[in-house]
């Protein structure tokens, strides 16, 4: 752990945390039927503060009968934490985890530590998230490319004359744009804009300021059109790069696109020129990489709940605005039925890493068993096999992942790590790690693991301030 004296800086004066600390110690002794801690005489706390949440072990009192909880009911803890907020803010500290070992006479030691550059803050807890062992690197699924398809054309219903006489005789006040303003957007994206979606601009801009402040024809627009329409300015390509990403989440996605798929099942594409949004925050976009089965300038949806993938609205622009939406597909036959480039191992899905086995493999997830640990052997010289996620104590022999040579994502618990650490065999590949800590809210041990596997990269670690102090009642 790289340890840093305290500072100036509020963040790492104890006076900011004193609050707090003496919060989860009243809290903690409430919650210990002795009333200390155990024959140590001290009591251990944890947690972590972002600049606009926060995550603490803490017991919060329940509301009277009938009344809903209130700010009040929990002001101190309110208070607490937005005073170390405000030191993040005015250090420029985005988060901060913290673990302190409180002992019965109010003496504190008290640990901070600063994720820093390679390490993704955790979500809900106190430990590091995702370690970035590879500046810059992407997930698999982020680094995919739409596929070209042969023979794509647009739907025989993409008719940009009949859309714009439509649009015109349905919004006959609107404002159109200029041919140099839809030049100057081509410019800016660095393409020619579809000769759908060039035709409704000529009808509306879409500007805000064109509606004088007239809700109701804005709204008009939005129902003539299909969505709540972009102005020229605001269409983007909805590429990878628009759809962000947690390491640990996107290195269990897989790109898969069925032979009868009308939209191919990527993060994003060049091809996707986003040029609205439905309302709820999911974005409409002309589509010009469809899938197998798709047309060029179909109209898809992404859901801004899902990282990977969209939905067919419509086979063209005209068939938006004239209401005719995209019919289901037919299920998929036996030929197109493959075994998923995702699999789950774990009590409630399937129950062996044999009956997870395929060539085709690229991720696989072992959780929680019922059963003896299992073994690797079977899923070993798979050639697409990338991400490996094991739950603490469901592997047999961890020694094994050192034959997973292609790996970039793994995931496992602190045992799992100590023994590929003491045997020098974490594989070469990584582009990033990640340490499971279940049910252990102390951050101490994956912060000191965390930082051993940085350095085998030379990435910039974890940084541990250690403060002392008295939490006494005053």
């Amino acid at each position: 752990m790289v340890d840093q004296r305290p500072s100036a800086s509020s963040i790492r004066d104890f006076a900011t945390w004193e609050p707090l600390l003496r919060l989860l110690r009243a809290d903690r002794e409430k919650r210990d039927a002795t009333g200390s801690a155990g024959s140590t005489g001290s009591i251990r706390v944890a947690g972590r503060i972002d600049r606009y949440s926060w995550s603490l072990d803490l017991r919060r009192p329940h509301p009277a009968p009938g009344r809903a909880a209130q700010v009040e009911d929990m002001q101190e803890e309110f208070d607490a934490a937005e005073r170390v907020q405000s030191a993040l803010a005015d250090a420029g500290i985005d988060s901060v985890s913290f673990a302190a070992e409180i002992h019965r006479t109010g003496q504190a030691v008290l640990r901070l530590f600063e994720p820093g550059p390679a390490v993704d803050p955790g979500v809900g807890n106190p430990h590091p998230g995702a370690l970035l062992l590879v500046d810059g690197a992407l997930p698999e699924p982020w680094r995919r490319l739409p596929d070209p398809v042969t023979g794509a054309a647009p739907a025989p219903s993409a008719d940009p004359e009949a859309l714009e006489r439509s649009l015109r005789e349905r919004l006959p006040d609107a404002i159109g744009a200029t041919e140099e303003e839809i030049a100057a957007t081509e410019t800016r994206l660095g393409f020619a804009l579809p000769a759908e979606l060039k035709a409704l601009y000529r009808v509306t801009r879409a500007r805000w300021e064109d509606h004088g402040g007239d809700y109701e024809a804005a709204e008009r627009e939005a129902e003539t059109v299909g969505c709540e329409l972009f102005d020229l300015d605001g269409l983007y390509v909805a590429d990878a790069s628009s759809r962000h990403f947690r390491w640990g989440i996107a290195a269990a996605e897989a790109v898969d696109t069925p032979p009868d798929a009308a939209v191919q099942g990527l993060v994003g594409s060049p091809g996707w020129i986003a040029f609205g949004d439905n309302g709820g925050g999911d974005r409409l976009a002309v589509d010009l990489t469809p899938g197998p089965r798709g047309h060029t300038g179909q109209v898809i949806l992404l859901s801004h709940e899902e990282d990977t993938g969209a939905s067919l609205i419509a086979d063209s622009l005209t068939d938006l605005v004239l209401g005719r939406t995209a019919e289901e597909g037919e299920p998929a036959g036996p030929e197109t039925q493959r075994p998923p480039l995702v699999a789950r191992v774990n009590i409630a899905g399937l129950k062996s890493v044999e009956a997870a086995a395929h060539p085709r493999l690229e991720v696989l997830s072992i959780g929680v068993l019922d059963g003896a640990p299992l073994s690797l052997a079977p899923v070993l010289g798979l050639p697409g096999l990338r991400t490996l996620t094991a739950y603490p104590g469901t592997l047999a022999d961890p020694s094994e992942i050192a034959g997973l040579t292609g790996l970039e994502f793994l995931e496992l618990g602190l045992r799992e790590w100590r023994v590929l650490l003491d045997a020098d065999a974490v594989p070469r590949g990584l582009s990033a790690a990640a340490i499971v800590a279940h049910g252990d809210w102390d951050p101490v041990p994956a912060m000191a693991l965390a930082n051993e596997i940085l350095a085998l990269r030379d990435r910039p670690l974890i940084v541990q301030t250690v403060l002392e102090g008295d939490v006494s009642a005053s």
